[in-house]
């Protein structure tokens, strides 16, 4: 199997081929655009490499990495797409003392050449990445709305006119892609019915509902442990032999914004949601912080999303009861 490891910038993307045969590594270059992906294809096809014996190894960095996981993933490559945070491990224990897009490129391919658990990318359904890109959207707008609002404070006399008017155009953007997104899921019934019964758990509402569709189709995942940890709840303990006792504590290699989105959802839930409440209070009883059982409910409620997704039915909350 041949091994290509891709480090992706805006404007371009350095390659480094790792031969099976030689192991021997090749550099290339090439645009991050159209253009480049075809120059990519054609330049493996010059040196003898097959689709189906290489695979394409590349960071998951922003929104970089897409059009050109797709584009390798529709010439029949077979593409992973790895969590930077596993490169940046797998240097340290290389001891790697180099910083350059050469460099990561290498440090990239090795890493695919060497890891036994590498999982092979596919990418969502159309409608799916389509929701992705609206959610994406909305969010840039959002932070760009909180950015003109804290200048806001130091503004004054026609400086102040102006951010009233930025202010005014992104609120009223906002509200535009809030039912972009509602008119994208209501015009696909799959996403639709998936919704209602997302939406049937009290705590989850459009929001969260709609970043659990855009990020977490129950069909990527073998196990909840697996989409847990994804969302980055997983807890993580730090104890060694007999003098380590350190305080666990979440391991947040996961999904930033799935996290952060369940935390309001979370505290509703423990308002109106009774088997939420029930677990909350046992644990809180148990002599566990708050935020300990908030982060219990958050998972429980990744446990209920899926399971709605997966029975094709409503939430049942004396059937969550039971099984607190």
């Amino acid at each position: 199997m041949e091994v290509v490891g891709i480090d992706i910038a805006k404007r371009k993307f350095d390659l480094a081929w790792l031969s099976g045969k030689t192991g021997k590594i090749r550099n290339k270059a090439f645009e991050n655009s159209p253009v480049g992906f075809q120059a990519l294809c054609d330049w493996l096809v010059e040196q003898g490499i097959s689709a189906n014996e290489c695979r394409v190894v590349m960071e998951a960095t922003s929104q970089y990495y897409e059009a050109l996981a797709h584009a390798m993933f529709d010439a029949g490559y077979l593409v992973s797409v790895v969590n930077p945070l596993q490169i940046k491990a797998f240097g340290q224990s290389e001891m790697r003392r180099q910083k350059t897009d050469r460099a990561d490129a290498e440090l990239i391919a090795r890493f695919g050449e060497q890891s036994k658990k590498l999982v092979l990318w596919e990418p969502p359904a159309t409608e799916v990445r389509e929701l992705q890109r609206l959610i994406a959207r909305l969010e840039a707008v959002q932070g760009m709305h909180v950015q003109e609002q804290n200048r806001r404070h130091e503004a004054a006399g026609q400086a102040l006119e102006s951010v009233d008017r930025i202010l005014l155009t992104l609120k009223e953007e906002e509200a535009l892609l809030t039912q972009k997104i509602r008119d994208h899921i209501d015009r696909h019934p799959g996403l639709r019915n998936q919704q209602e019964l997302l939406r049937s758990i009290p705590g989850v509402g459009e929001r969260v509902s709609s970043y659990f569709l855009a990020w977490l189709p129950v069909d990527r995942f073998d196990n909840i442990r697996q989409m847990v940890a994804f969302v980055g709840l997983s807890p993580e303990h730090n104890q060694s032999g007999d003098s380590v006792h350190g305080k666990s504590h979440l391991c947040k290699l996961g999904h930033g914004r799935l996290r952060k989105i369940l935390y309001c959802p979370a505290m509703t839930a423990i308002r109106f949601n009774p088997a939420a409440q029930a677990l909350y209070a046992r644990l809180r009883a148990a002599g566990k912080g708050g935020k300990v059982a908030l982060v219990a409910v958050m998972r429980k409620l990744i446990h209920w999303m899926m399971a709605v997704l997966k029975s094709d039915a409503r939430f049942d909350p004396k059937m969550a009861l039971a099984k607190n």
